[in-house]
């Protein structure tokens, strides 16, 4: 054999042999991590889901739905952007669009599925938490609800809740009925003060001007002059007859706030202030009578009016309904003091009538619903807690718990 040709067998037979012992030498590549790693154990017990009804609470008890629909008056296709909205105790709670139909449809106990935009509240109120999807709201809870639609361009009816009764755990609140609208709003008052005499107008205006000032004196010769000058000067006769009242001068008072209300019979403030005169007077015939006027006559059912109207200072519809409840359950008519006493109380934003909740408690306890009436009590005494009568109250509210059975925090309640 050639000697180059044996030199080149000679490494080839050498590689042969060394290969081999590389591969066993290399190391074993490490094994692939696994995919998904063990979970690790919760750090805290896990909570379970809360069941479909509060404990305690009866399921008949609870509506979990309110359903219903939006339609205009005259029949024309309701506007895209209705907002159906839920009111409680004078605040927003919920609000849900209707459909190109005007169908709705509100889950209660949870904010799923709605909106509250700036105006409205959907945070608990006293110190009640947020209840889980899909619970539902008891009956008692909306017994201070309404519903509303709010649409540009319209004026909404308002359903009140505690007047219906649930289907299951649903409410069919019917149709909410949206009017197209003039200008109308808050209290409207008519142009007299621009069809009197300048002289009248003028002196008009200084007693106002003085009025505000506390000149009270200098504003009753300024009004007296302006119906003096223009005997049809209805504005004049309200706003002397005002300050006649401050002066308590009370029939004299009277008999302005009349005048006033002969003039023109739709001008309401008069009204209201010769309801809070015969309240006083505890002449409860003509409070009822006085306030079924004004409420016969509330401003924002004008949805035919064509002419101009003044908007100026808002009538108070929480005074009114109230003397309206005081005057009924005086004269014996429960249910429909209970009525005006609730929308009393839900047009009381500002609470100027904490007398309101004793009203309403004592209305609750003739109908034997104690748990209401002690809530009422309470809210009445937080609001006032250094009144004149809070020892009667207290006593009083001792009374209701004890007829409220063992369970003074409630549980016992009256559906009507």
């Amino acid at each position: 054999m050639h000697p180059r040709m044996r030199i080149f067998v000679e490494l080839a037979l050498a590689m042969g042999l060394l290969v081999p012992v590389a591969l066993a030498q290399k190391p074993p590549a490490p094994a692939p991590p696994p995919s998904n790693p063990p979970p690790k154990p919760p750090s805290n017990p896990a909570t379970s889901s809360p069941s479909s009804t509060p404990s305690g609470q009866p399921r008949e008890d609870l509506v979990m739905f309110l359903r219903g629909r939006v339609a205009t008056d005259d029949g024309t296709p309701v506007p895209h952007d209705v907002l159906v909205e839920r009111v409680c105790n004078a605040r927003v709670l919920q609000q849900v669009y209707a459909s190109s139909r005007g169908d709705f449809s509100m889950e209660l106990g949870a904010m799923t599925d709605s909106y509250v935009d700036a105006s409205g509240d959907g945070s608990p109120r006293y110190g009640q938490a947020r209840k889980a999807p899909g619970t539902g709201i008891s009956r008692l809870e909306l017994t201070n609800c309404e519903l509303r639609a709010a649409v540009s361009g319209f004026h909404s009816s308002v359903i009140s809740l505690v007047e219906l009764t649930p289907d299951s755990s649903s409410m069919d609140v019917g149709a909410i009925v949206v009017h197209r609208t003039a200008k109308i709003q808050g209290m409207t008052l008519d142009a007299a003060p621009y069809k009197a005499p300048r002289d009248a107008r003028r002196a008009y205006e200084k007693g106002l001007e003085a009025e505000r000032k506390g000149r009270l004196a200098d504003a009753r010769q300024y009004f007296e002059k302006a119906v003096e000058i223009y005997p049809k000067f209805a504005n004049a006769w309200f706003q002397l007859g005002a300050v006649l009242q401050n002066l308590a001068q009370k029939e004299p008072a009277r008999t302005a706030y009349t005048h006033a209300t002969t003039i023109d019979s739709k001008f309401l403030p008069p009204y209201l202030s010769l309801a809070s005169l015969a309240f006083e007077a505890e002449d409860w015939t003509q409070v009822l009578n006085l306030t079924n006027h004004v409420l016969d006559l509330d401003p924002p059912k004008y949805a035919n009016v064509t002419g101009y109207i003044l908007d100026l200072d808002p009538l108070d519809y929480a005074e009114t309904y109230f003397y309206n409840s005081a005057a009924n359950y005086k004269l014996n008519k429960i249910e429909d003091a209970e009525k005006s006493g609730l929308k009393a109380e839900r047009l009381d934003v500002r609470t100027r009538f904490p007398r309101l909740h004793l009203l309403l408690a004592e209305i609750f306890a003739r109908k034997s619903n104690y748990a209401t009436a002690i809530a009422e009590t309470k809210i009445y005494l937080e609001l006032a807690p250094h009144a004149k009568d809070a020892d009667q109250v207290r006593e009083r509210l001792a009374k209701l718990e004890k007829l409220n059975g063992p369970g003074s925090s409630g549980e016992k309640t009256d559906h009507n």
